[in-house]
């Protein structure tokens, strides 16, 4: 499965692809300047920047896969836009008072301190909507249920309701374990798998890339639970000890930093491995990078 790409340097490709992604989002996201309340919010947090780490997992995955034809890449931007416009949604409506009740995001205000609630509720629920859309546009039935499942009460959103009531309680390895990988997990595993979809991908194929996805996607929570102690703000673009200080359920609360950072070490050598291809590729190189991200 080896891919002229996977040579890139990882820094750069996931730069090149960040470049996509705003332009992908641009195009799909629907024009603010009217003035409209709802537009404007959308546009904020969809255009604040990130790390654009869904879509760019499954345009490696799609490469990975050797996804070529026009019509496979145009289904592609619009999955990738759908998951960014997913993972936006979640994080406007994570941000709320009535859940983390943030007032920082990606080094700005959160939605709800700029706009107001009532904006920032709406603003996450149109992204959803339009998220949808798009995916239906490719007239890929799987994929609109790849992505459901994955937000639903078995994936995302069920896992921030399982957050929610884990505040303040005492949780072990095995519960935090169970949050994290429908909480954030289960959207990048996603993510990887709509990539394989699209390009048209075996079942073989789609088996490893869904081991590898739900293991970097465990791995990336623990990190964040890991930079949420050790973290710099200015590079994270939101509070540190924020976690502590709402007594979340996390990783080293659970079973202490060290064995947290091994634990993410032991999954991102996992996911390498459930590849089982031996030559340098890009989806390697980005599990290395997720084990070693400082933001």
């Amino acid at each position: 499965m080896m891919n002229e790409v996977a040579q890139i340097d990882v820094r750069e490709f996931i730069h090149e692809n960040q470049q996509m992604v705003e332009r992908i989002l641009d195009n799909f996201l629907p024009d603010s300047d009217s003035g409209d309340t709802l537009l404007q919010a959308m546009r904020y947090s969809l255009m604040a920047g990130g790390k654009r780490l869904r879509p760019i997992l499954a345009k490696a995955a799609f490469d990975y896969c050797h996804g070529d034809s026009v019509r496979e890449k145009e289904n592609l931007e619009r999955a990738m836009a759908a998951l960014e416009m997913v993972h936006t949604y979640s994080l406007i409506h994570d941000d709320l008072p009535c859940m983390d009740d943030d007032d920082l995001r990606r080094g700005i205000p959160t939605c709800h301190k700029k706009f107001g609630e009532a904006a920032a509720v709406l603003a996450g629920d149109a992204l959803h909507d339009i998220a949808f859309k798009l995916l239906a546009e490719t007239g890929r039935a799987e994929a609109v249920m790849e992505l459901a499942d994955a937000i639903g009460v078995e994936g995302m959103i069920g896992g921030q309701m399982a957050d929610i009531e884990a505040e303040g309680a005492e949780i072990d390895q095995a519960q935090i374990e169970s949050i994290h990988r429908r909480k954030t997990a289960a959207l990048i595993r996603c993510s990887i798998r709509l990539g394989a979809i699209f390009a048209n991908a075996d079942t073989t194929a789609l088996e490893r890339l869904n081991q590898y996805g739900a293991r970097i996607g465990l791995a990336f929570q623990i990190i964040d639970d890991i930079l949420d102690i050790e973290g710099d703000q200015e590079l994270l673009g939101k509070n540190v000890g924020s976690d502590s200080n709402k007594e979340k359920a996390t990783y080293p609360k659970a079973i202490g930093t060290e064995q947290a950072k091994a634990e993410a070490e032991r999954l991102i050598n996992e996911a390498i491995e459930s590849l089982n291809d031996s030559q340098p590729n890009i989806l390697n190189q980005i599990a290395r990078y997720i084990g070693q991200r400082n933001s």
